[in-house]
């Protein structure tokens, strides 16, 4: 009801959801919202679904905004003031609607800069200001461009071309008692555990740093895999699935970058890097190639640094399985990584970022 996608639905009946229709329509709704944030649409109101359903709650006004340590304050409200704080060239971050230290200097920096209380907190008289600016951010963003592409660019210019001294992260899927998808004699969790020990093996001979969010018998959460990269100080990740469907048909490779359609929001460095991956591994693997999508998961969510999640086949799919089983395909894909990888830093030089999308 909340999301507009209930219009006109009883929901609040005292027999409740009991007949199917209504069942039908409710997954129906759950489904197409779901879709609308860029999360997966399975019709289930998980964890990650209950949050944005939260957080479709409240639009910028509805309530005063500020910094709660312990208890950060979440919602498509603080979505739009990042927005607009991005848009003066004063947040950092990507637009994730959690409002954080990076989101409070940066509201700061506004009231310092207009002559406000430097208070750090969104009331009215902080609104008030930024919806006079509203005009001008959207021209400056017109004519300056992506302020979030150009400084992505311009620290991944300023790192260099080589891979040598950087930090990157590799998180493979499920693990402990979570195998995640299955086919005959293998797991999700034990493939792309697999596939990230041989990535890392090869990001170290190009002198990079590579650090596991897991142990073979751990299945951290993904804010915890997420925490993992951050205390690491990881300029890359790459969140390591595989895939499964009812249908055997369903095949290929997919890769996903942080980005909300809805906001217009996007890393721009994640999105170069998705487009990396798919290409190197289509072009290695010859696979179907199932393309490259912003989405709102939490392990790009949840990352301050460009983050890729890679679904490397279908197990469900005989033809992918047989290929995930071999040692020798699995070589090829962390070949792959390695050179989208390179490929990110070769490709930074001075100037402006190459527009994708």
């Amino acid at each position: 009801m909340r999301s507009g996608l209930l219009a006109g639905q009883d929901v609040d009946r005292p027999d409740g959801l009991a007949d199917d229709v209504v069942d039908d329509t409710v997954e129906r709704a759950v489904r197409a919202f779901q879709q609308r944030r860029g999360l997966l649409a399975d019709g289930v109101v998980g964890p990650q679904t209950a949050r944005a359903l939260d957080a479709a709650r409240w639009t910028l006004g509805d309530r005063f905004l500020l910094l709660t340590p312990g208890r950060e304050m979440r919602g498509d409200d603080v979505a739009e003031l990042q927005e607009r704080l991005v848009g003066l060239g004063l947040l950092r971050d990507p637009v994730d609607g959690r409002f954080g230290i990076g989101t409070e200097a940066a509201l700061r920096d506004f009231q310092r800069g207009v002559g406000l209380p430097v208070d750090g907190r969104c009331g009215a008289e902080t609104l008030g200001a930024l919806e006079t600016l509203a005009g001008v951010t959207g021209a400056r963003a017109r004519d300056a461009g992506d302020p979030l592409a150009l400084r992505q660019h311009a620290e991944l210019a300023g790192a260099g071309g080589s891979l040598s001294g950087r930090v990157l992260v590799l998180d493979p899927a499920h693990g402990g008692d979570d195998p995640g998808a299955t086919a005959e004699g293998l797991t999700e969790a034990d493939v792309v555990h697999d596939l990230a020990r041989r990535t890392a093996l090869r990001l170290g001979r190009a002198g990079v740093v590579a650090r596991l969010t897991r142990g073979r018998e751990e299945c951290p959460t993904d804010a915890e895999r997420a925490s993992t990269a951050a205390r690491a100080g990881a300029d890359v990740v790459l969140s390591l699935h595989c895939d499964s469907h009812p249908c055997p048909a369903a095949s290929g490779i997919a890769t996903f970058f942080w980005g909300d359609a809805r906001l217009g929001s996007r890393s721009p460095l994640g999105h170069r890097l998705a487009a990396l991956v798919q290409e190197e591994l289509l072009a290695r693997t010859g696979m179907v190639d199932c393309r490259t999508h912003p989405r709102t998961f939490e392990i790009l969510r949840l990352t301050r640094m460009p983050a890729v999640r890679v679904e490397l086949g279908y197990l469900s799919n005989p033809g992918d399985a047989a290929r995930l089983r071999e040692q020798g395909f699995r070589d090829i894909v962390a070949d792959a990584l390695v050179a989208a990888v390179r490929q990110l830093y070769r490709d930074a030089r001075p100037g402006l970022p190459e527009r994708i999308g």
